[in-house]
């Protein structure tokens, strides 16, 4: 039987994060977060694993879902940071790359002053890395890199790539005409692939579902039921607490799902894509790394 995977979550401890988001007048997110407050959640949801995934630009963090990997079942891949343009890339990659569930990379895109800096020949050593160790790319963007992410893409052909949160599309102001030209042409690079992940978020403060499904039908069409991953978000997903909570946000992408892909298409959205793109073993087998 397929996994139920949440592809996308985040822990953190609050008193790590002076200095970075998220704001204390955030309240709904400003407080610990951790595989305890998780846990019961994915138990209702009948959701067995997730994808751990970085949420500040240092080593330290990286350090600190590691270990709560090590402690916890329920997490079957973390996706940590690396400054990927310094001179000890490779090295920090193949260290990490030894623990047992590190399995990519995600530089902060969004965060960095320069819009175009994954577009640069600088990487190349860090890359030729993640090939060496079969580690995945998560790309962190909003519309206005694009570009850029696709100019990388382009470049490396043999690597994973996951557009996180689907870009950012911009739902809230509806000026959605670069999102939807600049996502189409990644959409056509089989190593390209999509987190159906965010959205709610992204649709600001009124709870007006019509607004997201012109969204979400565009990456059902444009990454199909092979490319296409689902996760939560959470806890940043309770920003978008007006429209419901973790149960509600798949439960609505499941009927998306299904009007948009097929039923057919469940296995692979909501498990088995995040199987194979972050080489998660099935709890039966073997070889999975306890």
């Amino acid at each position: 039987m397929t996994l139920r995977i949440d592809a996308h979550q985040h822990f953190w401890q609050i008193a790590d994060r002076e200095g970075y988001w998220p704001p204390h007048t955030l309240d709904a997110i400003y407080r610990d977060f951790g595989a305890q407050d998780l846990e019961p959640i994915l138990a209702r949801s009948n959701v067995q694993r997730t994808v751990l995934v970085q949420s500040l630009p240092t080593p330290e963090d990286t350090r600190y879902l590691l270990d709560i990997a090590c402690a916890s079942s329920v997490v079957a891949a973390v996706v940590g940071w690396v400054d990927l343009k310094s001179a000890g890339a490779p090295a920090s990659l193949a260290m990490l790359a030894r623990q047992p569930k590190f399995r990519g990379v995600r530089p902060m895109l969004q965060d960095l002053d320069d819009d175009g800096w994954i577009d640069d020949p600088m990487l190349e050593p860090a890359v030729e890395a993640m090939f060496e160790h079969d580690l995945s790319f998560d790309a962190l963007v909003t519309p206005r890199h694009l570009h850029a992410l696709l100019a990388f893409a382009r470049r490396y052909p043999r690597l994973r790539i996951v557009i996180d949160h689907a870009a950012k599309p911009p739902i809230a102001s509806g000026r959605s005409e670069p999102w939807h030209v600049a996502m189409s042409r990644l959409a056509e690079l089989p190593n390209v692939h999509c987190k159906l992940s965010g959205l709610w978020t992204e649709a600001g403060p009124h709870p007006d579902l019509t607004l997201v499904e012109p969204y979400v039908r565009a990456v059902c069409e444009w990454f199909g039921a092979s490319r296409l991953m689902w996760g939560s978000d959470w806890p940043v997903s309770r920003l978008a607490g007006h429209f419901g909570d973790y149960g509600d946000w798949l439960a609505w992408c499941e009927q998306c799902c299904d009007r948009f892909l097929g039923p057919d298409a469940h296995a692979s959205v909501f498990g088995g894509n995040a199987c194979h793109f972050y080489r998660i073993d099935h709890p039966s087998d073997d070889r999975q790394a306890q």
